[in-house]
């Protein structure tokens, strides 16, 4: 079951893969939110912020530390601030993990791949509402310092932040892949040492994430409606 809903928000999918050849991630989270509007960020596409009720950052074969190669990083920083100024809500999976708590102060470093299932503790908040505790781990890079205004909500053996939540923004960030399932094995075999380990999808809850996301847009957007309203009468 994909993340839609009958009244459909209008949501940015932030496409950050540089290399044509490893797009498939991006297609699959895509995939999730079929009525959202596609940006390739590093094609120089832009979210239109005025009319965002909601953003999601992909993952991207790019390190946050590679500005210098990849100049759009440092746009996508600032994109996250501005996002975190007005209050949009935003996601942040694995590599859109790593740029916001980069671009709100925090570090990345390269510590290696781990490439298949493993067993996170996930903190009772709602973007982990029904969400497994057996999740997807598919990267090199690791955020080793928490940005500003971040707080940690999720955490696993090999990377100790591995999901962070705004202490008032509406943004939330996942180190693992929800968007990864069960069909994407055969690609996930051939590109790494890819590896279930105890584990099997069966185990996985993939899009429950997005899923849950959709639903806090929701009620960002309803409580946001609703103050507007109280303002507009008090004139």
């Amino acid at each position: 079951m994909s993340a839609t809903d009958a009244d459909a928000p209008t949501i940015y999918v932030v496409r950050s893969e540089p290399d044509p050849d490893s797009e498939y991630h991006c297609d699959a989270l895509a995939s999730w939110f079929p009525e959202a509007i596609e940006i390739d960020f590093v094609a120089g596409d832009r979210v239109s912020l005025d009319d965002a009720d909601g953003v999601v950052l992909t993952g991207s074969t790019a390190g946050v530390y590679e500005a210098d190669e990849h100049p759009w990083i440092a746009e996508q920083e600032s994109l996250v601030r501005e996002l975190v100024d007005r209050g949009v809500p935003t996601l942040g999976v694995c590599f859109g993990h790593q740029v916001v708590n980069s671009a709100l102060g925090g570090a990345v470093e390269a510590v290696g791949t781990t490439a298949g299932l493993v067993e996170a503790e996930l903190d009772d908040d709602p973007i982990f509402d029904g969400v497994e505790q057996v999740v997807v781990s598919l990267h090199g890079d690791v955020v080793t310092e928490l940005g500003e205004g971040l707080e940690l909500i999720a955490s696993a053996d090999h990377a100790r932040i591995f999901g962070t939540r705004h202490r008032t923004a509406p943004l939330w960030t996942v180190q693992f892949h929800p968007e990864i399932a069960a069909e994407h094995r055969e690609e996930l075999t051939a590109r790494f040492d890819w590896d279930e380990g105890a584990f099997s999808f069966g185990d996985v809850t993939p899009g429950r994430v997005f899923e849950n996301f959709l639903r806090l847009v929701g009620g960002t957007n309803q409580r946001t409606s609703a103050v507007g309203a109280v303002e507009s009468g008090a004139e």
